[in-house]
């Protein structure tokens, strides 16, 4: 059985780790004979060719390697870039599919260049929608999946609030929808790097909370900012640390130096090894928007970290089990996350270590073997 997996990135977003993660799954645990490849269109999977499983082929689209130079920063940049990748690798990708007629494409970033091409294509290659995040339905996405929902094999949804809101919008038939969580946890990638050292900052003199994500709108670091701003002046020991990079950053940098709080938060920058800073972290602050699971909340409980959530849809609240693996604050709502701080630092320990405990239970969902047994199901291994 062929597997291609189409996914072209322009940043170093979750769903990349995702996507090699499940296509290791299929390699690591199927008993059948299974050929597993990614699709590289701009080169964008290059860095990748001597940490992934070596029996996963990498198939280039283009010997040259466009990915460097591509914009970014940015709505408008972003955009551009994916119209560049969409006219690089739309004749190419149907050529591909054409001649090797794999069995199934699964399909995660940037899927409106395979959609499309199911006009063009002559196989049998059954297509797979990955639903990698909390779509936003306007009109044209809406439209588009309605148009070629005959042509789509099934969608897979990463949490079951995901599912539930395709399920209401009939945009897909039922029997098309199913709950496939990612492999977002490696207890091998997590033995690895837990005892690495965090380079610059001795995180065991101070008192940590930590945030992660990308400098986006989405991830509301403003909103976490101004809260820590006021959380200082209560608890005047805690320090705060933000991994990741982004076009938001300026603009963070700035609202720091206006509170002044230069010495007390930190933005580090994207960071390879996330577990360090959780371990020594007192908690760990999700401030989002929206997220669909919320890989860092995983990541947190897997490191024995106390995780304080805003309740945005979906992964969340399904991950946090309505507050039984953590705590919950109403979707940008300063007051409502100042009030859940107060209340995680007055809880008794014996409670913290109750909801720490049921977030590590909630994280088997999301291992190599979880993920792989309902891939199996799907694709009828």
């Amino acid at each position: 059985m062929d597997i291609f997996y189409w996914s072209p990135f322009i940043t170093k977003v979750a769903t990349v780790s995702s996507v090699i993660r499940s296509a290791e799954s299929l390699i690591k645990y199927s008993k059948k004979n299974v050929k597993v490849s990614l699709i590289d269109a701009v080169g964008e999977w290059e860095e990748y060719h001597n940490t992934i499983n070596s029996k996963i082929h990498i198939v280039k689209l283009n010997n040259t390697h466009y990915y460097k130079n591509l914009p970014r920063g940015g709505f408008i940049k972003s955009r551009l870039s994916y119209i560049i990748i969409f006219f690089l690798s739309f004749n190419k990708l149907k050529n591909l599919i054409n001649n090797k007629k794999p069995n199934f494409l699964i399909i995660h970033l940037m899927t409106v260049v395979p959609i499309f091409l199911t006009l063009f294509l002559k196989t049998n290659t059954k297509i797979i929608l990955r639903i990698s995040g909390l779509p936003k339905l306007n009109f044209f996405r809406y439209l588009f999946w309605k148009s070629f929902s005959k042509k789509i094999y099934k969608i897979t949804c990463p949490t079951l609030g995901t599912y539930e809101y395709l399920l209401k919008k009939k945009i897909f038939d039922k029997e098309k929808l199913c709950v496939l969580r990612d492999p977002a946890i490696s207890l091998e990638d997590y033995a690895k790097k837990k005892f690495k050292k965090v380079p610059k900052l001795d995180l065991k003199k101070n008192k940590i909370i930590v945030g992660i994500g990308r400098l986006t709108k989405q991830k509301n670091f403003s909103l976490l900012i101004s809260a820590f701003n006021k959380i200082l002046k209560k608890y005047p020991e805690y320090i705060l640390v933000i991994l990741g990079d982004g076009e938001k950053k300026l603009e963070l940098l700035n609202l720091i130096k206006t509170l002044k709080l230069e010495n007390k938060i930190h933005l580090v920058g994207f960071q390879e090894n996330v577990y360090q800073y959780l371990i020594n972290a007192d908690c760990f602050l999700l401030s989002s928007l929206w997220e669909d699971p919320g890989f860092v909340l995983l990541e947190a409980g897997l490191s024995n970290t106390s995780v304080i959530s805003s309740n945005c849809r979906n992964g969340p609240q399904e991950i946090l089990n309505n507050e039984n693996n953590g705590y919950l604050f109403k979707n940008n709502n300063l007051n409502d996350l100042l009030k859940k701080f107060d209340e995680f630092k007055m809880e008794k320990i014996s409670k913290l270590n109750e909801k720490k405990l049921n977030l590590k239970r909630e994280i088997k969902k999301f291992t190599f073997y979880s993920h792989f047994k309902s891939l199996e199901k799907i694709i009828n291994l």
